[in-house]
């Protein structure tokens, strides 16, 4: 068996990405809503960001965009595209599924006891335009890690607690393919915005795949953190192997969660940006968190792949620029270009989902490749559709243009099975 490897799995942006302010809490989502959207240009972002992480030496893989407009959603609620209230049809629109970190919940083979990887597909109950998600998401997730002698996915967690996946999960570990601790962060109350991860839905998670005392930690996402517009732990705290890297005020009681890390792993490494350095605003509006904190192959060190907002912060940039040039884990400054998704709340880390697992074990066709990337990028080039606006989206045209680009990337990825 080939050695365990950390794959970042991107959500391709869908063909019917647009800004219609459907996300309660995010502020990016709110201060957007009703521009015009670049579904070719985000897409063509995500494809960018996907072959940088190629070229670092890292293994990427993606997902397909769903089929939207969600028809069948809204025949369950007794309406169509052309009679559903506005609001509606842009939740049957919404292309949020291309934000992967939301699409399931991973427990790597090292942490559990039957050593296999558990994914557990988030329910996203907690915002109409994401609850009917999971349907599409599952049968991809379950196509792609079908291999039942490494990976076992389990169904989403019943109603009526609301689990958002790996965006609200970090796991600390020596290395990707050692034992490691898995901390599940849940949400109680935002102030004026809801908290998303309920503590029912971690707990339940975490024994669907099993894991003991030894490898499970609960934390409180902070109040005041969800209030401000991180809407998911993921905006505040990200962790890479034996780092976690978060925000002052990004849980409450942090000093109860760092001695139960410290506990479980002596050799962690907590770095804490303070507030006075970066505040909480900051940090939310430049997604300094929301990045993808990787280890480099051979000796390089550990770096963070994020969105150039950071770099356009001045207070944002050089507390990295301090951070980076001391003698920490965190190496390397990796800004990427994912400005359309960005614009409607989501960063680099928000468009992957971390799977540790051997390559050759999952469906290659999920499996990214240069190659692979460039085939992908003429489809986006030739068929998505240039700008939507939340006006347009009753147009048949549309429709049509956006089932059709989708049904064209099914097709050159061999995927035609998830068509429908």
């Amino acid at each position: 068996m080939n050695p365990l490897v950390e794959i970042n799995f991107d959500g391709i942006i869908g063909p019917s990405h647009n800004y219609a302010g459907l996300s309660v809490g995010n502020i990016a989502s709110a201060t957007n809503a009703g521009e015009t959207a670049y579904p070719r240009e985000a897409a063509l972002q995500g494809i960018a960001k996907m072959r940088h992480n190629l070229d670092l030496g890292l293994a990427q893989g993606f997902f397909m965009p769903l089929d939207r407009p969600n028809m069948s959603w809204l025949d369950g609620l007794g309406t169509t595209v052309g009679d559903a209230e506005a609001h509606m049809r842009a939740a049957a629109f919404s292309a949020s599924s291309m934000w992967a970190a939301n699409a399931a919940t991973v427990s790597p083979a090292p942490d559990t006891p039957d050593h296999r990887c558990h994914l557990t597909v988030a329910n996203l109950q907690t915002m109409p335009h994401r609850s009917h998600e999971w349907p599409g998401t599952a049968s991809q997730i379950q196509l792609a890690f079908a291999d039942g002698e490494h990976f076992s996915v389990h169904a989403p967690v019943p109603s009526p607690f609301g689990d958002e996946g790996a965006a609200n999960h970090m796991r600390l570990c020596p290395r990707h393919d050692a034992p490691g601790i898995e901390i599940f962060v849940f949400g109680k109350s935002g102030g004026p915005f809801p908290a998303r991860q309920h503590i029912e839905a971690s707990k339940a998670v975490a024994r669907k795949h099993r894991l003991d005392r030894h490898h499970a930690l609960f934390a409180q996402q902070a109040e005041i953190a969800i209030a401000a517009g991180a809407f998911h732990n993921d905006v505040v705290a990200v962790a890479n192997e034996r780092v976690l890297f978060t925000h002052e005020q990004a849980f409450e009681r942090p000093d109860t969660l760092y001695t139960a890390i410290r506990e479980k792993m002596p050799e962690a490494e907590i770095i804490i940006v303070p507030t006075n350095k970066v505040s909480l605003e900051d940090a939310i509006k430049s997604y300094l968190f929301n990045a993808q904190l990787v280890t480099l192959p051979g000796e390089g060190g550990m770096a963070l792949i994020l969105p150039s907002e950071a770099r356009e912060n001045e207070r944002v940039w050089s507390y990295l620029e301090e951070l980076v040039d001391g003698n920490g884990p965190i190496r390397r400054l990796c800004p990427v270009d994912v400005r359309q998704s960005m614009a409607n709340g989501g960063g680099p880390a928000c468009l992957r989902l971390r799977v540790v697992a051997d390559p050759t074990t999952v469906d290659q066709r999920f499996m990214a490749t240069s190659d692979k990337l460039d085939a992908i990028a003429r489809i986006v080039s030739n068929h998505w559709p240039e700008a939507i606006n939340p006006d347009q989206l009753s147009d048949p045209g549309l429709i049509q243009a956006i089932r059709t680009a989708r049904s064209e990337l099914l097709a050159i990825c061999g995927l035609t099975e998830l068509d429908r």
